[in-house]
């Protein structure tokens, strides 16, 4: 989601003896050649191949950006016009969601559709009150002559892909649009998506997420630009381009004879959607992307659900780069297909990667500290001019897209956004290394508490995991980087701390919020803060 790679840079350039004391740059090494020693270079030869690695997922964010300006014109014209509308079957996968069940149901009842050509189906594998509050609801819009079903599971086998393969069992229609929980789709959805696939081989269509909550707080306006850089310049920038990209899980349709013919839905990873639409493509679907049909959406609100939900990700997608990238790349699909699916499905590597880096810092620092100009010339500036403004070009990029009249107000979250990127190492290195190691985990699910204005409350809801150990991890990272800091004061390296204090800021911000929010709502509600789910009140199954 963010390119550590360039921030990596940032460090190169702000360790450089340019920015020590003019008296030390000349000492050792403006006038002789620096000598490294084994020591040095143990530190500084992995140090820098961690480096060009980041590095060239910065880059590749250029890559990115280019290819949405060269291809801007790329993109599919308006559809035929539809003489008869197929039958579309809407799946409403859920999982203890009892907050937003109802507010989703509603909105798909509005749906300025032929109600003779739709059937919904809540997919739910709830635990709690939700199996009380969903049926409920199902049974009411039921009533109203609406062609609406509840399926309830014993067990989570295969989580939301298990769901979801479950309920294409009884499924009639030839067409598959699915939501999730927190989704609020406009009642034109149906009519503004499905014309596309009067194309025979039209496999999906990809709406663009919006977000409801956008304003609530800091986390949720950083987590806006984070998510429109990936649904505005990525998706944008590969569909534009004909490589692959992937369904987000929700706010699309898909061909039902599509999803059949790559295998269906499969639950060996995470990321589901993601595995789902390779498989699709290699098949020789098309997808489209529509930037111009928007899904309102309810993003997380709390610390540990944000945390969990981007680890889910990163987990899943390199578990699904280890199961089809090998087939990606054995395949008679074109060189730029096959680089693209390479730096996405493993652009997740950078969170170890950066971790490793973070531990290596300072030793760095001192090691270069006697270095000079040489060197800064000829590798540090290079890789700097080459990767530090991928960050912003990505995400103003975004926002200048959407947003042209208030784009600029972007400059002012940039900062914060680096710091939550570089918060979200620790919980997103584990995540990717338990892929790497094959460790298997449950589906965590993002909490969603109905939080749609400033006012809104989440703190007296349940749904709230525990912060765990490695808030602690965060805050010892963030300490250490303001070691890093002290050092840099002292031996007078004043252009490093700008950028150190992004880690010190990200690593404590993150460690801090997820402990602080659990003790502010034990102590306000005397509860504990780690209710994921308890046992139904309404004798349904528990499992």
């Amino acid at each position: 989601m963010l390119s550590l790679g360039s921030l990596a840079m940032w460090l190169v350039i702000a360790q450089s003896p340019l920015s020590g004391a003019w008296r030390r740059m000349t000492d050792r090494t403006f006038y002789g050649v620096y000598q490294a020693n084994a020591f040095d270079m143990a530190i500084m030869v992995p140090y820098f191949l961690i480096l060009l690695i980041l590095a060239s997922y910065g880059l590749h964010r250029y890559w990115l950006v280019y290819n949405f300006f060269k291809y801007r014109k790329n993109i599919p014209g308006p559809p035929p016009p539809v003489t008869e509308w197929p039958k579309v079957t809407i799946q409403l996968p859920i999982y203890n969601e009892r907050y937003v069940i109802e507010r989703l149901v509603e909105a798909v009842s509005r749906f300025d559709y032929p109600r003779d050509k739709m059937q919904i189906q809540v997919l739910d594998d709830s635990t709690d009150e939700t199996v009380a509050v969903a049926r409920a609801c199902v049974e009411r819009y039921h009533a109203l002559g609406l062609d609406i079903s509840y399926l309830h599971r014993n067990n989570r086998e295969g989580y939301k892909a298990g769901a979801l393969g479950e309920g294409l069992k009884s499924a009639s229609g030839e067409f598959i649009a699915i939501f999730d929980a927190d989704f609020q789709p406009y009642p034109d959805f149906l009519r503004r998506t499905l014309p596309y696939f009067a194309d025979p081989r039209m496999g999906m269509i990809q709406t663009r997420w919006t977000y409801m909550n956008q304003h609530y707080s800091a986390l949720t306006e950083v987590e806006t630009i984070l998510l429109d850089g990936h649904f505005v310049i990525e998706h944008g920038s590969r569909s534009r381009r004909g490589t692959f990209f992937n369904f987000n899980g929700t706010a699309g349709v898909w061909r039902r004879a599509a999803i059949e013919d790559a295998g269906g839905w499969q639950h060996d990873t995470l990321t589901e959607d993601t595995d789902l639409s390779y498989r699709a493509q290699m098949r020789g679907w098309h997808f489209v992307y529509q930037p111009e049909v928007e899904c309102p959406s309810e993003l997380p609100v709390e610390m540990n659900s944000f945390k969990a939900q981007q680890a889910r990700w990163s987990k899943g997608l390199i578990q699904t780069a280890i199961k089809i990238l090998p087939r990606v790349l054995r395949s008679k699909q074109p060189l730029h297909v096959k680089a693209e699916a390479f730096f996405h499905l493993t652009a997740n590597i950078s969170y170890p990667l950066m971790i490793l880096l973070s531990t290596m810092l300072l030793p760095a620092m001192i090691v270069r500290f006697y270095q000079g100009w040489f060197q800064m010339l000829v590798i540090d500036l290079p890789l700097f001019l080459a990767s530090t403004c991928s960050i912003s070009s990505f995400y103003l990029t975004a926002q200048r897209d959407l947003r042209p009249k208030t784009w600029k107000r972007t400059f002012l979250y940039l900062p914060f956004v680096m710091a939550v990127g570089i918060g979200l190492a620790v919980r997103n290195s584990i995540a990717v290394i338990e892929a790497l190691l094959g460790i298997k985990s449950e589906f965590a699910r993002t909490a969603k508490y109905h939080i749609q204005e400033q006012g809104d409350s989440w703190l007296s809801k349940t749904y709230r995991k525990k912060a765990g150990w490695l808030p602690w991890v965060e805050i010892a990272l963030g300490l250490y980087f303001a070691a890093t800091v002290a050092y840099a004061i002292q031996n007078e390296n004043y252009a490093t701390i700008p950028f150190l204090l992004l880690f010190v800021g990200g690593y404590l911000y993150t460690g801090l919020m997820s402990l602080g929010q659990g003790y502010f709502h034990r102590l306000r509600f005397g509860v504990s803060s780690a209710t994921e789910s308890r046992p139904a009140a309404t004798g349904a199954p528990s499992f």
